[in-house]
């Protein structure tokens, strides 16, 4: 391999062709000729030696084969870190001393708009960019190296990463006001598995932490589940009486103390978790990324909703 030789034009292309699955897909993304492709790639195996593509199992388009997998990990890597320099720039650029990218789980949505302006608040010079997905949207960013810190629940076994316990999180079961199982000290774990849960995409963290409660109650029987895309649209279907839910209380803070939602107490209840605060292991941290990493264990979870009657 001749990686001095390697061209971020080439990467690029090999990035677009994973991405639309053919040179002709490229071509259109890139505003180049197919043949032009072709020949970035060939050009692009040669130096690595090894082949980057490989014909789809249907025939109708081309998947990277390992050696282009391990290719294209490195090429976002790289475009993560022109995209962290340029953020860099133009933060410094309008007076700042530098950028920190910090992405959280769509769960911690309900209280880092607190936690990032507690950090502007505490750290003026630094420029704070905020950015919200799901499991894994965040794992993959900390993965290509596109985030500095992430906060989390439970820390990703790939990537290797450095992880530090932030606070606890609690998780519980939603149920609308008069539901049969409201106002109970215990449950029936018969009973409650008969009732429709409302649950998150295959991947979320709270429907895996869920799935193992639900499995110490049932020993592996399931309930009848309705998958929804969002923590807000499974509040608001639990309100309107569609079924129940498991939850991050930190979600449904204002919803159990207005009386819109209920909580179910009994055996296991709440499940109690840590949230975590997460950093990718491989490239050297930057000073800011450091300060804001100390703001924030240093906060000690005072942006975190406060939850009455709620204990482990």
């Amino acid at each position: 391999m001749l990686p001095a030789a390697i061209t971020l034009k080439q990467l690029r292309t090999l990035l677009s062709v994973a991405e639309h699955r053919s040179l002709t897909g490229a071509a259109a993304a890139l505003h180049q000729t197919t043949p032009a492709i072709h020949s970035q790639i060939r050009k692009l195996e040669d130096l690595v030696g090894r082949p980057l593509l490989m014909r789809d199992r249907d025939g109708a388009g081309y998947a990277l084969s390992p050696s282009g997998e391990a290719m294209a990990r490195a090429a976002r890597r790289i475009e993560a870190n022109l995209s962290q320099a340029a953020d860099d720039l133009r933060a410094i650029a309008t007076g700042f001393q530098g950028h920190v990218r910090l992405s959280t789980v769509s769960t911690a949505q309900y209280f880092a708009p607190v936690l990032v302006r507690m950090l502007r608040d505490a750290l003026p010079e630094i420029e704070v960019g905020l950015h919200v997905g799901n499991r894994r949207d965040v794992i993959a960013e900390l993965d290509q190296g596109r985030t500095d810190l992430a906060v989390m629940g439970r820390p990703p076994r790939a990537p290797l990463v450095q992880s530090e316990p932030l606070g606890a999180h609690p998780h519980g079961i939603l149920l609308p006001p008069g539901h049969r199982l409201a106002g109970q000290d215990g449950f029936d774990p018969v009973e409650l598995l008969e009732e429709t849960f409302l649950v998150r995409e295959e991947g979320s963290g709270t429907r895996a932490l869920m799935m193992r409660y639900l499995d110490r109650l049932s020993e592996g029987a399931s309930p009848p589940m309705i998958e929804l895309n969002s923590n807000e649209s499974i509040k608001q279907a639990v309100i309107a009486g569609l079924g129940i839910a498991f939850l991050s209380l930190h979600t449904a803070r204002d919803d159990l103390a207005s009386g819109r939602l209920m909580l179910l107490r009994g055996m296991g209840l709440p499940v109690m978790r840590q949230w975590y605060l997460v950093r990718p292991v491989g490239g050297p941290p930057t000073i800011a990324s450091d300060q804001v990493a100390r703001a924030i264990t240093g906060f000690a979870g005072a942006y975190f909703p406060t939850l009455s009657g709620v204990s482990g």
